[in-house]
């Protein structure tokens, strides 16, 4: 596996022997497509749960990005982004300003916890943040997990302030699983599948109205 393209496009990751399932090139490349089309990852703040290789919040950082605060269980797994990570701020395409980091927790426990949300007003407070809620989340869990603990994730998020009106959520997930619920006032804003895997695109309601709106105003 590797970074497919920014700054450190090339950049090879290194993937546990076992426990992980990482995000293809195929659907790494679609995912990003879009992303970049809709422009939220110039500068943006973004959280990987389960982030189990790093690949999508360290491509996002090679894409535009300047936080990224992973969050994985395993510690074979938390290690390797650990590793990853130190190169990365070795390398000459890091910038100054850009913040990494990785955080050996469960997902669900850390959203609930509220840590996320202290993390988050604690770099907003410091500067180094447009506001406390992330820009870009990834939520790529084992296809294991039950969707209902998928949407209580999804409410979690929002309930603690970690997930806000500007924030793109990414949810991957297996083709075979259930519609995830997204929370009141948020809106499940498109679907792609790539085989076995889904990709399911949540945003805030009323952001994707006023998009909407402006884009209808620049059109007349």
């Amino acid at each position: 596996m590797h970074v497919i393209s920014g700054r450190f496009k090339g950049v090879a990751l290194t993937t546990p022997k076992t426990g992980t399932r990482p995000t293809t090139d195929r659907t790494k490349e679609a995912i990003f497509s879009h992303l970049d089309s809709w422009q939220v990852l110039d500068d943006a703040r973004v959280l990987d749960l389960f982030a189990g290789t790093g690949a999508l919040g360290i491509e996002a950082l090679s894409r535009g990005a300047r936080e990224l605060v992973a969050v994985e269980s395993s510690a074979p797994a938390a290690a390797l982004i650990a590793k990853t990570l130190t190169a990365l701020q070795r390398n000459r395409s890091w910038e100054r300003g850009m913040t990494a980091r990785v955080i050996r927790a469960r997902a669900e426990k850390y959203v609930a916890s509220g840590a996320a949300r202290s993390a988050s007003n604690a770099d907003a407070a410091g500067g180094s943040a447009k506001s406390a809620a992330f820009d870009v989340i990834f939520i790529d869990p084992p296809y294991a997990f039950a969707t209902e603990d998928c949407n209580q994730l999804l409410s979690d998020m929002v309930a603690h302030g970690i997930a806000g009106g500007n924030t793109t959520i990414v949810l991957e997930r297996s083709a075979r699983s259930d519609e995830p619920v997204p929370p009141e006032g948020w809106i499940l804003a498109e679907h792609r599948d790539y085989g076995e895997t889904a990709v399911w695109y949540i945003e805030s309601a009323l952001e994707t109205s006023e998009a909407s709106e402006t884009s209808g105003a620049t059109d007349e």
